[in-house]
């Protein structure tokens, strides 16, 4: 049996175990990310990365009305769990549990929930819900009924972003390291308050404040949806002055954790005759998403070649046997150690960095790196179910060696994504 052949088996037997029937507060079905430990929970970019590559599996294994009845009463259900449990600031919660959102790290059951002050010291939602919402709204033939009321809750959401995470440069940043999604990123892993203008978190964005532009429109909102396409494109521009790096041909994150300029600063009083001009320092730490404003549309075509070609493809950082490193192997931070709360995005392979690899070649016209990295990515795969009967949520780079949790399936289903592309197929895109 081929890897391919086994892949395509395994995910035909499991691909609708993900779709969640209703339970507590999460009161409508829902789509999980895989395997026990995210049984009966709700998280963000997961369950929309999850509903990626369940379309995908649709589209392959197909269904019958029932399932699909059940498949999209679920995509909905991620979208308006999410929103039952909106504030009216427009803070949404990372993660849903039956009790109720989980909003402390270390729950106390009966615990009241925090006021809308103590949430600003927290973070909101990836910027992936209008993405997620604009994906659902095209999967179920352009029907945007079900959203019609609740629209109002997202451009809540996108303004909480602008009114309590932007920085006067224009970038965006995390409030703290807890729940970003990239677990030990060095670029906001331990790390200040506020001082993390990532580049995830900002290419993320990008895309949502398009998403979020294409829904308006659809619900005729045209002053909202020109607001929202400006908003991309001022953020655009700030990823482009704050974020490439014409020296390495990478995007970078940026560090806001700088003493103030001014008066009310004494030791710029003494340094008044050239006082500190730029608003952020670039990190010129080797992380994986430097290639997301290439999947995210901000990146010019040349600088799409260099991320690529000289940075994803180079053995030396990114590249490796079963895909691309989380960080590159020259950092001093490297490591593939196994590590659980928080998960290691040090350098271990993570399915979803390999796909938005993909999607990022894809986009841009290198299709032999896209076909190269589709290859890797069954391999590693493969051999995993070869090995362990299951997939994992993290590999060791060099030998594919699985790390951490078995049964873990969210985004390693984004390879039938890659395969159908690879085949000359209609693969299903983000939106």
């Amino acid at each position: 049996m081929t890897h391919e052949e086994r892949i395509l088996g395994f995910l035909q037997s499991r691909f609708l175990d993900c779709i969640n029937p209703p339970v507590g507060e999460l009161r409508r079905p829902f789509i999980n990310a895989g395997g026990e430990q995210y049984a009966n929970a709700l998280w963000d970019w997961d369950s929309w990365i999850s509903n990626l590559a369940l379309r995908q599996a649709v589209a392959r294994f197909g269904v019958d009305d029932e399932i699909c009845s059940r498949l999209e009463e679920a995509e909905r259900g991620c979208i308006l769990n999410f929103l039952d449990h909106s504030r009216m600031t427009g803070f949404v919660p990372v993660e849903i549990l039956p009790y109720g959102p989980a909003w402390r790290i270390n729950h106390v059951p009966g615990a009241p929930p925090p006021t809308d002050t103590e949430l600003l010291g927290q973070n909101p939602h990836k910027p992936c819900l209008a993405q997620h919402a604009a994906f659902i709204v095209e999967c179920q033939g352009g029907d945007a009924e079900w959203l019609a009321e609740r629209f109002a809750a997202i451009q809540l959401f996108l303004a909480y972003y602008k009114s309590h995470c932007c920085h006067a440069c224009g970038l965006y940043f995390f409030q703290n390291d807890v729940k970003i999604g990239v677990d030990n990123d060095p670029c906001t892993f331990g790390r200040p308050p506020r001082s993390s203008g990532s580049v995830y978190l900002n290419s993320l964005l990008h895309r949502e404040f398009l998403a979020a532009a294409r829904l308006a429109k659809g619900f005729g909102l045209e002053g909202a949806a020109n607001e929202f396409a400006a908003d991309a494109a001022r953020l655009a521009a700030a990823i482009q002055e704050h974020c490439w790096d014409e020296r390495d041909g990478f995007f970078y994150s940026v560090d806001f954790n700088l003493e103030p300029v001014g008066a009310m600063s004494e030791q710029w009083q003494f340094h008044s005759g050239r006082p500190r001009s730029w608003p952020c320092l670039i990190q010129r730490i080797g992380v994986w998403s430097g290639l997301l404003p290439v999947w995210s549309g901000v990146a010019t075509a040349d600088q799409a070649r260099r991320v690529i070609e000289e940075n994803l493809a180079d053995p030396r950082t990114f590249g490796a046997p079963f895909g691309i490193r989380s960080l590159s192997s020259l950092e001093k931070m490297y490591s593939t150690v196994a590590t659980s709360n928080p998960g290691s995005w040090l350098g271990p392979i993570w399915n979803i960095v390999n796909y938005f690899a993909f999607r990022a070649a894809v986009l841009h016209g290198f299709d032999d790196f896209a076909r190269d990295l589709c290859d890797r990515t069954v391999r590693l795969l493969g051999e995993d179910l070869e090995r362990s009967g299951t997939f994992h949520e993290y590999y060791e780079p060099d030998t594919g060696a699985p790390v951490m949790t078995p049964d873990f399936r969210d985004w390693n289903g984004l390879v039938l994504n890659m395969l159908a592309w690879k085949e000359g197929g209609d693969a299903v895109v983000e939106f």
